[in-house]
């Protein structure tokens, strides 16, 4: 039975504590399903959350906002740090084709699926932007939990450490032309102009860069000399803080931001003190999953699924096959592994926060554009973005997970300890 009001009223950290102990039996209980725990934390979220007995309400999750803010700084750090330059170089420009060739599968393949279904240009460009946005934490949370190691694993990280930059570039450009046919239609002459537009994110990819590269320079000069490990887990998670914090006062990318902070410290320092820097990270990780896993599950409205219908069906397949194809297909043009060609797709299927954030971002910019010239067109497409990208983000969360663990555990990259 679903609930509009919460049963009883505790206090947030009373609900923290009970979706920490809840998601971790959960997480226990689908390990013996052979699932990924993230799942049971979801599961947990869900049911703590709106959809079904109401005690993490909108106002409790706002004020939890900034868990999700840390946690997303941890992962994005963690894959920054794995992305040595000189393992990159190893694995070739084969893994930019992978990025490039997946999204652009993912973006092209639902624009076409959308427009056959609607015969309606703009709304299919703005679907297909939302296709190549995935979710890192939920790649990084697998390879985490069964210990993975390998190429393919190397692959999974470089590819969902970039393609959420390229999908903010690719959501520009075609948010630009499909303002530009709206406003033709509304005027009756082309108009509008793509350059500004892809000015923002620009600017907001290079600033995000800039600012986390200078942080993660400063972070290793002062954990330069230090020996006890738990001065540097200090120094790493106020560094994490204070570029997550900046970023978001900034309105530049938490995620790009700190992944940079990551980066910085794998190329300025040998392998093995980045090991001895990041080890602390393992045993913080789980326990930052459950509760970002939890709250992401809290956000997820059941009630959405059934407004999918048959433009959320056409997306979610066509976002299926372009990530499937389209990183197979770069795979094979980068020559990279057997392994990584066969199962790289499957390891990137996951999609919310990035994604629902782009969707929000357009349900505002046409709705603007709605009231500016009268446009029920544009209100419309807004509206349903939000709502398909909100609902599909259900399925995927589920999904990616499961096929992230299916694709390393046939790659041979999972320990069989961790099983």
């Amino acid at each position: 039975m679903l609930l509009d009001a919460p049963l009883i009223h505790l206090s947030a950290l009373t609900l923290l504590g009970i979706a920490v102990l809840a998601g971790f039996y959960a997480g226990r209980a689908v390990r013996f399903l052979r699932l990924p725990s993230i799942i049971g934390y979801m599961a947990v979220g869900v049911l703590l959350g709106p959809s079904v007995i109401h005690l993490f309400d909108e106002s409790v999750m706002a004020h939890l906002s900034f868990i999700t803010q840390i946690a997303l700084g941890l992962v994005a750090f963690s894959i920054g740090a794995e992305l040595n330059l000189a393992s990159l170089r190893r694995q070739g420009a084969g893994i930019m084709a992978v990025i490039f060739s997946e999204s652009f599968g993912a973006f092209f393949v639902v624009i076409a699926g959308v427009y056959i279904l609607t015969r309606d240009w703009p709304l299919a460009l703005i679907f297909g932007a939302m296709a190549p946005a995935s979710a890192p934490a939920g790649t990084v949370a697998v390879i985490q939990e069964y210990r993975a190691k390998g190429p393919l694993t190397k692959a999974l990280y470089a590819v969902v450490a970039f393609d959420d930059g390229l999908a903010i570039i690719i959501f520009a450009f075609a948010a630009a032309v499909a303002k530009a046919l709206l406003i033709a239609e509304a005027t009756g002459a082309a108009s509008g102009s793509i350059l500004p537009a892809l000015w923002a994110p620009a600017y907001e990819i290079v600033l995000s860069v800039v600012l986390g590269g200078s942080i993660g320079f400063a972070f290793c000069q002062m954990v330069r000399g230090l020996r006890n490990s738990r001065d540097v887990f200090i120094l790493l998670i106020g560094c994490v803080l204070v570029a997550a914090g900046l970023a978001i006062r900034w309105h530049l990318s938490l995620i790009l931001t700190n992944m940079a902070v990551g980066f910085v410290l794998a190329n300025l320092r040998r392998e093995a003190s980045v090991r001895r820097i990041t080890a602390p990270l393992l045993d913080v990780m789980p326990l930052v999953f459950v509760l970002f896993f939890c709250l992401a599950g809290a956000h997820l409205q059941l009630a959405a699924l059934p407004a999918l219908g048959a433009i959320g069906g056409v997306y979610i397949a066509g976002r299926i096959i372009g990530k499937l194809a389209g990183a197979r297909l770069g795979a094979m043009v980068g020559d990279l592994g057997d392994n990584v060609k066969r199962y790289i797709g499957l390891g990137i299927l996951s999609q919310a926060g990035v994604a629902i954030g782009i969707a929000l971002i357009a349900a505002h910019d046409f709705g603007l554009l709605a009231d500016e010239y009268g446009l029920e067109h544009a209100a419309k497409i807004g509206a349903a973005t939000l709502t398909t990208v909100t609902a599909t983000s259900i399925v995927f969360e589920i999904l990616g997970p499961i096929t992230a663990k299916i694709a390393l555990q046939k790659a041979g990259e999972i320990p069989k300890s961790a099983l």
